[in-house]
């Protein structure tokens, strides 16, 4: 079935449709449209699959997509159009361009912690940019993909557009074709196989990985208003973020109000009892859910550490100095659980940081503008944010993407139609002179030949 999947997408790529914007813009209006008939839909199978708030589901999934959909309908136009550079000297006289250009067809594998938006952004600037595409969503949000691939059959021809569900042998099966691109969000475990099966082929790919995203407070930070940013960042979706705050480093001076604030806020947010708030969601999979539970196992809690195994509740949680042995400081933790480490001395933060790759997001609570430039020039990160933790993913100017073991790639607005193009160079030659230097005999001075690169 997938061969023909891809034979009948090759077929289709082939008849010139997608690289006509009108076309574009047709399809891209019309998985507009179907998303706003299905927002509610898509609400109910997000809570289906983790409980996920419906405020979080509008904030989060469909309103992301939905703003990337009304911006590249927008700028589709301008995007697709040829953009003139300066001309080369030595090409005189001619003129000189960049054409963007699809691929062809694309493969966009998606997570499961946010299973519509992961999938449906990706495929938007797949799209924008003339391409076709076979989306791959997530097994753990079974009821989430079943309404992606309702609306994608529903908008979409499935030579132009089409949903691949299943497991991991679906997986396996879909990346033994060749492909003219690969977008992954996901481990950088899967990530490092994705990567390796594309290079079989020289397939250019994406990967949205992981990290133990950093999050420093100096003595100098707005106390009350970190506690409350923190919490918030490190606790939407169950801490099931990508770019959630990982592990906090806190001055020692400040440590007690921080915890105490933070404390303060988990309760101003979800109540005294936490499980049964409606606006907390629950851990996805059942083996995460286990992972998260055994890095509590013999740590220090200030705060939180009862989970119910019925529904895979994990309550808000705040572990105390954690030896960097243990396993909460071992990987990404992406759960609703929260180192809290102290520091004296601003030397001592780099034993902590650099202990792990590159993180995927970096964040620095001061009022002091020399260390937060220190901090944010020191190290390397896909993307961070000073005083607040998350936000620099709502702005579609930003690219957004890792670097090193966090990924390669950035998209989001005009990132994402860049990402899936093709940046072709174009050189058009006049006919009315040709000058004869480059030809032989090679008659003129070697001197002159050194200082021909100035003409560049």
């Amino acid at each position: 079935m997938i061969k023909q999947l891809v034979a009948a997408q090759n077929d289709f790529f082939a008849t010139q449709n997608t690289k006509d914007v009108a076309f574009r813009k047709k399809y891209l209006k019309k998985l507009q449209q179907e998303i706003l008939d299905q927002e509610d839909a898509i609400c109910d199978a997000l809570y289906a699959d983790f409980k996920k708030p419906k405020f979080e589901s509008l904030a989060t999934e469909t309103q992301l997509v939905l703003a990337e959909l009304k911006h590249a309908i927008k700028n589709v136009k301008n995007w697709s159009e040829p953009n003139s550079v300066g001309a080369s000297l030595l090409n005189f006289p001619s003129k000189e361009w960049i054409q963007p250009e699809p691929y062809g067809k694309v493969l966009i594998v998606s997570p499961w912690n946010y299973p519509f938006m992961l999938t449906i952004s990706p495929l938007i600037g797949a799209l924008a940019a003339g391409n076709t595409a076979i989306l791959k969503p997530s097994e753990f949000s079974p009821n989430t993909s079943k309404i992606i691939s309702q609306i994608i059959r529903k908008v979409f021809p499935p030579e132009y557009v089409t949903v691949v569900e299943g497991g991991v042998e679906a997986s396996t099966e879909l990346l033994a074709e060749k492909w003219e691109y690969i977008f992954f969000t996901g481990s950088t475990r899967v990530g490092k196989i994705i990567y390796q099966k594309a290079a079989e082929h020289l397939t250019p790919v994406t990967l949205e990985l992981s990290g133990k995203n950093p999050c420093i407070v100096d003595k100098t930070a707005s106390i009350s208003l970190a506690a409350k940013r923190i919490a918030w960042g490190k606790l939407i979706n169950a801490g099931q973020t990508c770019i959630a705050p990982d592990y906090v480093l806190v001055h020692k001076s400040v440590k007690t109000a921080l915890v105490e604030g933070i404390q303060e806020c988990i309760s101003q947010f979800y109540g005294e009892n936490v499980e049964a708030s409606n606006d907390f969601a629950r851990i996805t999979t059942s083996k995460h859910y286990e992972e998260l539970k055994a890095m509590l196992k013999d740590q220090n809690l200030l705060f939180g550490g009862n989970y119910t195994d019925k529904d895979q509740y994990l309550e808000p949680t705040l572990v105390n100095e954690p030896k960097l042995d243990s396993t909460v400081m071992q990987g990404e933790v992406f759960g609703p659980i929260l180192p809290i480490i102290s520091y004296e001395d601003e030397n001592e933060l780099d034993g902590y940081i650099s202990r792990y790759p590159n993180s995927l997001a970096f964040y620095v609570f001061s009022n002091n503008k020399r260390f937060q430039k220190r901090m944010m020039t020191k190290y390397s990160f896909g993307g961070g944010t000073i005083n607040d933790t998350v936000v620099h993913i709502s702005n579609k100017e930003l690219p957004f993407g890792g670097v090193g073991q966090s990924g390669i790639g950035g998209y989001h607005g005009k990132h994402s139609f860049d990402l899936f193009s093709h940046q072709k160079s174009i050189v058009k030659r006049g006919t009315w002179i040709d000058i004869p230097l480059r030809y032989a005999p090679y008659n003129i001075s070697l001197k002159l030949i050194r200082k021909i690169k100035y003409l560049f």
